[in-house]
């Protein structure tokens, strides 16, 4: 029987999974997936994801596809595996995409967001979801250094040491700073991300804005290529992918 290759845009709370990619000590979002996809479908499904998420990090959109040879409808998919799937992994969309159809190697761009709750204490119903900080912090100082990192560049610096990527080069179409009450959002959009890349820059970001680096460093963070250079990796819980485009 023919075989189609179906498009899923999958949203998920990452708090209790190892990440997206199947590992061997603990439930992933692929996991769950494929166990899912292939009771429903009656047939072995491995999906082939687009971000693969670290363990705790959150999306509203992630994207990956499948073979079946099954003759149910693709758009209908999502609404039964949706019945099928633990409630914090939820499918907002499914279709029939080409044969050769993959996100990883289609031109596209993603978006994630970085939450930091600042308060004297802690928000119990934020804590999942947010890094929290006693610390006030300098939005300016930290737009300001933002603004060094759009652009292409070579963020090897913004990169945990030893990933095995053929380029370091990325190229980061804009990184917003902004408030929200008492979260501040860190917004990036970019071709691409290294392994680590959005939580090292943000914890970067989070020592200009408590001042304990200038907001030009960055040039010389980005000039060094040395991991050791650039500021702390924030925690997980506060990132979430937000949206992941592709180009026609």
């Amino acid at each position: 029987m023919e075989k189609k290759r179906v498009k899923l845009v999958v949203a998920y709370d990452g708090t209790m999974y190892h990440g997206w990619q199947i590992q061997d000590n603990g439930a992933t979002i692929a996991g769950e997936l494929n166990r899912c996809l292939s009771e429903l479908l009656r047939e072995d499904i491995e999906v082939m994801g687009g971000s693969r998420t670290d363990a705790g990090v959150h999306a509203l959109g992630n994207v990956a596809v499948f073979d079946t040879t099954s003759r149910m409808p693709a758009r209908k998919i999502s609404y039964a595996l949706n019945q099928r799937l633990p409630e914090a992994i939820r499918i907002q969309d499914s279709s029939q995409v080409d044969p050769d159809w993959h996100p990883r190697y289609c031109p596209s761009r993603k978006t994630y967001e970085y939450r930091v709750y600042r308060a004297p204490f802690p928000m119990p119903t934020r804590r999942l979801y947010t890094h929290f900080t006693y610390h006030d912090m300098d939005v300016r100082r930290m737009q300001e250094a933002a603004a060094y990192l759009e652009g292409e560049h070579d963020f090897k610096s913004f990169c945990q040491a030893g990933a095995q990527v053929e380029s370091t080069v990325r190229q980061i179409h804009y990184l917003v700073v902004e408030e929200q009450g008492p979260e501040l959002v860190i917004r990036v959009c970019g071709n691409g991300f290294l392994y680590n890349m959005v939580r090292i820059i943000v914890g970067t970001l989070i020592e200009v804005g408590n001042g304990r680096r200038l907001p030009e460093s960055m040039m010389d963070v980005l000039a060094a290529r040395d991991r050791g250079v650039a500021g702390p990796t924030a925690p997980a819980r506060g990132l979430t992918l937000i949206k992941y485009e592709f180009y026609v």
